[in-house]
């Protein structure tokens, strides 16, 4: 539990630890240290950006030390305020609670569940009085808190920052206390709230946590962190082949970076781009679905992409009465009620940008309105990996 080559496991990929050496010396102390990671339910997916971090909370467990893994619902009723630029919106809780109970599944994915301590912070956050609130909060200053970038550039902007995101970080911290956690870890863009989370359990008495932070990590586009909202996320929950084929969308220069946090695989320094994204892909599958998934979805890949044949196995769309009227099926509404856009406008934006087709032959025009005849039996297609025969 103290030995050389655990800590350089846990640290391996992390961007800070902090305080320097701390986690060295906490690491010889004899005992399984209580290492805590909370995430806000505040969308319904995980993605493989949690992935990078639920991973290194696995690398503690497998070094025999103890997982918490905090379900923020009452957190996320608040909503982070870390890197935003205006004040979110608050969730209700019928929202937190329809999101947080998929996260534990999603989670298994990476950390041993069962071996975990789940517990959600609505049970101690829910109960606090304005007593409570009144120690909280007499614990940190508001000058302390206009330091974080965020809230700076807002104030200096003249736009608004509410009183109840400054709770959002002081409520992490306590949860901190709660579970008296040894270790705190988080994304790069987390350090603020949990280096406060060191100061709140120092005013309740309990050794400072020490914090390990991870890197974000970059969606599809290249660029800008990954996120549901900014439509560039690969979700933990994606099948396969519908993952690999996201994967191969990453650009060259992150397949390294997507190697390193999201597998235990070595870089192969000979390969050449293509194959090395590839050998990534096949890595990221393997590591949440077990050996030899990487490699099916890479055939079944190719199947489409490169061998411009269909899949083996295309799920079949019943034609129904509530896309038919008066005899013809609106595009629109047919596109919905397959699940390749949300709503008829999406819909709509779909169809005239060339994102569907029928056999092969494009579809672009919102319009049209076809037998159900001429479309049984024809395979509808969104994009590249999407397919379902209309029957």
């Amino acid at each position: 539990m103290g030995e050389p080559r655990d800590l350089e496991r846990l640290l391996a990929g992390a961007e800070q630890a902090i305080p320097d050496g701390v986690l060295a010396e906490q690491l010889t102390k004899g005992r399984p240290l209580r290492v805590k990671l909370g995430i806000d339910p505040s969308r319904p997916d995980l993605t493989l950006g949690h992935a990078v971090v639920l991973r290194k909370l696995r690398q503690f467990q497998d070094a025999g030390h103890t997982a918490v893994l905090i379900v923020g619902d009452f957190t996320g009723l608040i909503g982070d305020p870390s890197g935003q630029s205006d004040t979110r919106p608050m969730l209700s809780p019928e929202e937190m609670e329809t999101n947080a109970q998929t996260y534990l599944e999603q989670a298994g994915r990476v950390i041993d569940v069962g071996s975990a301590e789940i517990v959600r912070n609505s049970e101690w956050l829910g109960k606090l009085d304005m007593a409570d609130v009144l120690r909280l909060t007499s614990s940190y200053t508001v000058a302390r808190m206009l330091e974080r970038d965020d809230f700076a550039i807002r104030y200096r902007e003249g736009r608004p920052i509410s009183v109840v995101e400054f709770l959002y970080p002081l409520l992490q911290g306590l949860d901190s206390v709660e579970v008296r956690a040894d270790v705190e870890l988080g994304g790069s863009d987390q350090t603020f709230n949990l280096l406060v989370g060191r100061e709140i359990q120092r005013a309740y008495g309990q050794e400072p946590q020490s914090v390990l932070t991870m890197p974000l990590l970059e969606g599809t586009d290249g660029t800008r962190k990954m996120s549901k909202s900014l439509g560039n996320y690969i979700a933990l929950t994606e099948e396969p082949d519908e993952m690999f084929g996201k994967l191969m969308r990453v650009p060259d220069e992150l397949t390294g970076k997507y190697l390193a946090l999201l597998t235990d695989a070595p870089e192969e320094p000979s390969l050449g781009p293509a194959e090395a994204k590839r050998a990534m892909a096949r890595a990221v599958v393997d590591g949440l679905y077990g050996e030899g998934a990487g490699k099916k979805a890479e055939i079944a890949f190719d199947r489409v992409h490169r061998d411009r044949e269909l899949p083996a196995d295309i799920e079949e769309l019943p034609i129904l009465d509530d896309v038919v009227k008066d005899g013809r099926v609106w595009l629109p509404r047919l596109l919905v009620a397959a699940g390749f856009a949300s709503s008829n406008a999406e819909a709509r934006r779909l169809l005239e940008q060339g994102g569907v087709s029928l056999d092969g032959t494009p579809l672009t025009d919102p319009e049209a309105e076809l037998q159900p005849a001429d479309l049984r039996g024809k395979v509808l297609q969104r994009g590249r990996r999407r397919f379902l025969r209309l029957a």
